[in-house]
């Protein structure tokens, strides 16, 4: 069984079925492809001018789920996974149980949220959230600054700029210094990785013949509005500066989406570069739990051509577990995708070095939300911490941060961060919330329904 239908789900599934493998793939889209690839069969052909030849690399992946041994279950939500390979997911209000001899969870990255005063109002949204509407929606954002740090700032001012919406400017939080820091530190990763640099150069040459204005050293971020976003007010080159707009495209890099694997017990470290936890594998993506795998940016960044080995790496290990190929027949079609997610992986400790996170946003003024689902500030949690609050998880007592529909995925990294300064920790020890199903929200006739099937199931046995 696969959770996730990305770059890494989509290419275990196809090599699982090709060893002959029967695989169950689950995704919560109702298209494959993840965020990367979202609704690439459709997009590529309508947008292509817009996205990129990148994206349309995603066609190939999405099209070999058409094996007659794998089975697609869209807008299937994952709630609750045991240990024994046992997974609860509901589609369309049906609950449904299953278990599998092995299970690979590929459930991606996600956004890191980028908690500055303002990041609540109307108009404030997320670079990623504005790709979605241009991939699955055609929808365009007008009057927008794109506003944080990463890569994919650079991808998507380029795309609105092919679809003639440029960004009225890029605010930067990275600097120069960052840059020259990650190449004393990494610069023989950035030279083995040359093709991924070579595409952020050529994104910041097109920015430059559109004409988008780049400030970069940003600091004191904020946005401006009362009812909704009505300027974005920075400081910059020594400069404060303030800029009218209606839409703020906030980035904050990504971070793996380790909701699932975290609900199993799966041990997870502090990844300092990344600031985010990462769950425990071996070569393979075999964590410590037998027959539970973890693929893809799911178990740390590494971009989407990473995913799509280290998910076909997984399913060869799957597979030879199984004993549907032998040792050596794995070990040989392994060695070519290890030695090319190594040099895929190369660049990541000189990127992640040249895009740090922005520091006012990891540990935000006292007056930010942090929990928007419970609207719980960062001076509330930093009070937390003198009360005694050691943990994330203390905290749900104190006041209900990421006890809300989102469940931790927004502001967890956000209230670890703040109780490791406030407590004088570090964020490894401070630790994240404690992941119980149902990891997603699940309603009570969804439960009572599956009770009953059980139930059904007990007397048709008798």
């Amino acid at each position: 069984m696969v959770v996730g239908a990305g770059p890494a789900g989509m290419s275990a599934a196809h090599t699982a079925a090709d060893a002959g493998l029967s695989v169950l793939l689950l995704d919560e889209q109702n298209r494959a492809g993840g965020q990367i690839y979202r609704d690439v069969e459709r997009a590529a052909t309508a947008r292509s001018a817009v996205l990129g030849t990148d994206f349309s690399k995603g066609l190939d992946i999405v099209r070999s789920l058409r094996h007659p041994k794998i089975t697609h279950v869209a807008g299937a939500v994952v709630w609750q996974i045991e240990r024994d390979a046992r997974v609860a997911y509901t589609v369309q209000g049906e609950a449904s149980v299953v278990t599998a001899k092995c299970l690979l969870i590929a459930t991606g990255a996600l956004e890191r949220p980028m908690p500055i005063p303002g990041w609540t109002l109307p108009g404030a949204m997320t670079a990623g959230a504005a790709q979605i509407l241009v991939k699955q929606s055609g929808m365009l954002i007008e009057n927008a600054v794109l506003a944080g740090c990463g890569p994919l700032l650079y991808l998507v001012a380029a795309q609105m700029c092919r679809a003639g919406t440029p960004p009225l400017a890029l605010v930067e939080t990275g600097s120069t210094a960052n840059i020259f820091s990650a190449f004393l530190n990494h610069g023989l990763g950035a030279v083995l990785g040359w093709r991924q640099l070579a595409k952020g150069l050529d994104l910041l040459k097109e920015l430059r013949s559109s004409a988008v204005k780049r400030f970069t050293g940003a600091s004191a971020l904020a946005i401006v509005g009362d009812e909704h976003v009505e300027a974005i007010r920075f400081k910059a080159r020594g400069r404060q500066h303030q800029m009218d707009c209606s839409t703020v495209l906030l980035h904050h890099g990504v971070v793996p989406n380790t909701q699932a694997a975290l609900s199993l017990g799966v041990p997870h470290h502090w990844n300092e570069l990344q600031r985010a936890f990462i769950p425990e594998r071996d070569e393979w993506g075999r964590t410590p739990l037998p027959g539970i795998f973890i693929a893809g940016d799911g178990a740390g960044i590494g971009g989407a051509e990473a995913a799509t080995m280290a998910g076909r790496i997984a399913a060869l290990a799957i597979a030879g577990e199984i004993g549907a190929i032998t040792q050596a027949e794995r070990d040989a079609a392994a060695l070519p995708l290890h030695r090319g997610l190594r040099r895929e992986l190369a660049a990541r400790p000189f990127v992640d070095r040249a895009y740090p996170p922005y520091a006012n946003a990891l540990t935000p003024a006292d007056d930010t939300i942090v929990c928007r689902c419970e609207e719980v500030t960062a001076g509330d949690i930093r009070r937390y911490a003198k009360l005694g609050c050691r943990g994330p998880n203390q905290t749900k007592a104190f006041g209900r941060p990421g006890m809300g529909p989102c469940q931790g995925r927004s502001c967890g990294l956000t209230v670890t961060e703040l109780l490791a300064e406030a407590n004088g920790r570090t964020p490894r020890d401070t630790g994240y919330f404690r992941v119980r199903a149902p990891v997603k929200p699940v309603t009570l006739g969804e439960l009572a329904a599956l009770a009953g099937q059980h139930e059904h199931d007990k007397e048709t046995s008798q």
